[in-house]
C-alpha cells in the first residue's frame, strides 16, 4: 500500500517518526514523507522513505502576504508532485488545523492519525491518536514516549520495529573523522560530543557547566569535547570558551545533518539538553547522557535508547508547567551540578554502566530501558522508584494502556497504593465525584436517546461540562480532561454511539479508584 506519512513539526519529532515509519514499511507499505522544507535533509536521516515531499511553508506564507490566491497557486504546484506518489492511505501525525486540511488534499479519507470528519471538524482514527492530541498539550503530564505514541497511532501494537535511524555513509564517516583528527590536540584518546543549546534558555544547562564537564572528560579519559549545535547557537560556544581552560573542538554551525550524524557516531558519547541531536544520537545508537531542565522531562521526550541516561533536577516543581513563570528564577538550571553529571559519565566510561556512580545529590537519574509491552520505560537510578511523582506516572502507564488498547480494564493496587495518603485521599475524591458524573450523564444520553427533550439535552450538557473541567482542573488529570472532550466532541449528536464510551470512561474511573485502596467502587446516583 502506498501510504503517505505527514510530520510537519521539528528536527527531533521528525527523527522521533522513525519507528512508526519502520513499523509501516514493515507491514509492507511503499511510505512517502511530507515534512517542512527547512527539515527535508533530516529526511535523509529516516530509513524506509522511499519518497520524500518537502513542504514549502516559507514560501506559503510569504505569498499569504500577496494573498490567497498566490498562496493557493504555489501549493497546487507542490501538490501536484505529492499527488503523482498516488497514495492511498495518509497518515498525519501533525495536528494543526493546517496539517489535517493537508491531509485531506493528499489522499482518500478516512485519514490516519488525525484528520477531519465530514462536517470539518478535527477526527482521530484512534483513542491512541486522540490521546496524542491530548498529551501535546500537557507533555509534562505524558507517561508514553512520543516515539510509543506515534507507533501506536500507525496502529502498531507489536514489539518496535525499531528506532534505528540509517546510519551515516562511508564519505560522511570519512569526512568527520578526518574533520575531528585535523582538530584534535595532542593526546587525544577519543571524542566526547556536547550540545550547548536548546529550543529554550530555561532548558539549557549552562555553558559553564558543560565546560567544566569538558574538562574532566580530557583530565579523566583524555577525551576531547566536540561542541555541535545550529548556526544560531555559535555564542554558546564562545561563552564556553570563556568558561574556562583546557581543548575542544567547536562545530557550531559547522555540520551539516549528515555530517552532524556522522561526527556523532566517531564519538564515545553525547551530553546534551533535551534536542533533536539527542534524537539523532538516539537512533545512531550513541550513548546518550540527556539533562531535562524546565518544562522538558524525559518519560515523554527522552532519548528512545535502552542504556540512555537521562537527568533532571531533584527539586518538586520540576518538570514545570507550560506558559507558566518561574517563581524560583530558574533553579533547575543550577541544580543538576557538573560533579552530578560527571559522576555518571565517569562511571560509564570506566565501567559500561551509569549505576555505577550510585546516587547524586540534586539529581534524579534514569535509565532507559524497554518494557514486557514494548514501550521504553524508565528506572530510577537515584532511589526515586517509590515517590509519588515516579508511582503516578506508573499506574497513568498501566491503566491508560488497557484503556485505549480496549482491553479490560484491571485495577493495579501495587501501583495506587505505593502514592503516600494525600495523593490517594484527593485522586480519591475526584474519582468519586467523576464516577457520580459519568453515571448521571449516562443515564442521561440514554434518555436522550429515547426522547432527545431540549430541557434534558441542556443538563446534559452542563453535566458534561462540569466532568471536562473536573478532570482539567485537576494537575493529575488533565491529560484525561482533554481526552474526554476530543473523544466525546467527535461523536458529536450521535449519543447512541456516546454511551458505550460513557461505560468505558466509568470503568476507567472505577479501575483507576479501586487501584487507590479501600472503598474503590464507583458510586451510584439516584439518577438523572
Amino acid at each position: 500500500m502506498r501510504t503517505l506519512v505527514m510530520n510537519l513539526t521539528r528536527f527531533g519529532d521528525l527523527l522521533q517518526s522513525q519507528a512508526a515509519v519502520s513499523s509501516l514499511a514493515r507491514s509492507g507499505a511503499q511510505v512517502g514523507l511530507v515534512c517542512l522544507e527547512n527539515f527535508a535533509p533530516a529526511a535523509a536521516l529516516l530509513r524506509d522513505v522511499d519518497q520524500v515531499f518537502p513542504l514549502p511553508a516559507a514560501r506559503l506564507l510569504a505569498r499569504l502576504d500577496q494573498g490567497w490566491k498566490p498562496a493557493l497557486a504555489v501549493l497546487r504546484e507542490w501538490g501536484r508532485g505529492a499527488g503523482d506518489f498516488g497514495a492511498q492511505q495518509v497518515v498525519n501525525l501533525t495536528s494543526t488545523l493546517p496539517a489535517r486540511l493537508l491531509a485531506r488534499t493528499l489522499g482518500p479519507s478516512p485519514t490516519l492519525g488525525f484528520g477531519l470528519d465530514e462536517w470539518g471538524f478535527s477526527a482521530h482514527s484512534s483513542p491512541w491518536a486522540a490521546f496524542l492530541q491530548a498529551a501535546t498539550r500537557h507533555r509534562g503530564c505524558s507517561p508514553f514516549n512520543l516515539v510509543d505514541l506515534f507507533r501506536r497511532v500507525v496502529a502498531d501494537s507489536g514489539a518496535p520495529a525499531g528506532f534505528a535511524l540509517a546510519a551515516p555513509g562511508p564519505e560522511a564517516r570519512a569526512e568527520a573523522r578526518a574533520l575531528l583528527e585535523a582538530a584534535a590536540p595532542a593526546g587525544s584518546r577519543g571524542f566526547v560530543a556536547l550540545q550547548l543549546g536548546a529550543s529554550a534558555e530555561a532548558r539549557r544547562w549552562p555553558e559553564a557547566a558543560f565546560r567544566e564537564l569538558g574538562e574532566r572528560l580530557w583530565a579523566g579519559h583524555g577525551l576531547c569535547p566536540v561542541l555541535l549545535g545550529a548556526k544560531s547557537e555559535i555564542t554558546l560556544g564562545q561563552s564556553f570558551a570563556a568558561a574556562g581552560q583546557g581543548p575542544f573542538i567547536d562545530l557550531i554551525g559547522r555540520t551539516s545533518l549528515p555530517l552532524l550524524a556522522a561526527v556523532l557516531a566517531e564519538c564515545r558519547l553525547l551530553a546534551t539538553n533535551d534536542t533533536g541531536t539527542m534524537h539523532l544520537a538516539a537512533g545512531l545508537g550513541v550513548p546518550v547522557a540527556a539533562l531535562f531542565l524546565a518544562t522538558a522531562q524525559p518519560w515523554d521526550t527522552g532519548p528512545y535508547l535502552a542504556g540512555s541516561l537521562s537527568l533532571e533536577p531533584d527539586l518538586d516543581c520540576h518538570p514545570c508547567a507550560f506558559n507558566a513563570a518561574c517563581a524560583r528564577d530558574g533553579a533547575c538550571r543550577n541544580a543538576v551540578g557538573a560533579p552530578a553529571v560527571w559522576a555518571h559519565v565517569d562511571a560509564y566510561l570506566r565501567t559500561g554502566s551509569w549505576a555505577a556512580a550510585g546516587p547524586q545529590p540534586g539529581v534524579r537519574a534514569w535509565e532507559a530501558r524497554p518494557d514486557a509491552r514494548g514501550f521504553m520505560d524508565l528506572a530510577s537510578l537515584s532511589g526515586r522508584e517509590a515517590g509519588d511523582r515516579t508511582a503516578w506516572i506508573r499506574l497513568q502507564r498501566s491503566l491508560y494502556r488497557q484503556f485505549l488498547d480496549g482491553e479490560e480494564l484491571s485495577p493495579r493496587p501495587d501501583l495506587g497504593q505505593a502514592l503516600g495518603p494525600q495523593v490517594r485521599v484527593e485522586a480519591s475524591a475526584l474519582l468519586d465525584r467523576a464516577g457520580q458524573l459519568l453515571l448521571l450523564v449516562r443515564e442521561q444520553a440514554q434518555a436522550l436517546c429515547r426522547a432527545p427533550l431540549p430541557p434534558l439535552k441542556r443538563k446534559f450538557l452542563a453535566n458534561w461540562q462540569t466532568l471536562s473541567a473536573l478532570w482539567s482542573g485537576s494537575p493529575r488529570f488533565s491529560v484525561l480532561g482533554d481526552l474526554w472532550r476530543e473523544q466525546t466532541q467527535q461523536l458529536g449528536e450521535n449519543i447512541g454511539q456516546l454511551v458505550p464510551l460513557l461505560e468505558r470512561y466509568r470503568a476507567l474511573a472505577a479501575a483507576w479508584r479501586a487501584s487507590l485502596g479501600e472503598n474503590g467502587t464507583v458510586v451510584e446516583s439516584d439518577g438523572p
